[in-house]
């Protein structure tokens, strides 16, 4: 999780995308799960910024990042169907 976080650091490679690096995974998800997923990308973005504004080391920003993501794994995993 922590190796995601580094794809937003400037300077370095964007993450590889397009259709053949997706799935089709996120299109059999409910749409709530879609909803919520969204809502904690974006919040988790906006942390990751916060904590770069805040002249966190980029390791400790990641991180701290990397162990809200997954918090927020184990909270979907144990919702119930």
């Amino acid at each position: 999780m922590c190796a995601g976080c580094w794809w937003k650091l400037p300077g370095t490679i964007a993450a590889p995308t397009g259709p053949q690096w997706h799935c089709g995974a996120r299109d059999q998800a409910p749409a709530a799960a879609r909803a919520r997923a969204h809502a904690d990308n974006q919040r988790l973005h906006a942390r990751w910024v916060d904590l770069n504004l805040r002249r966190k080391r980029a390791v400790i920003a990641n991180v701290a990042v990397a162990r809200e993501l997954a918090g927020w794994c184990w909270s979907l995993a144990v919702l119930p169907d």
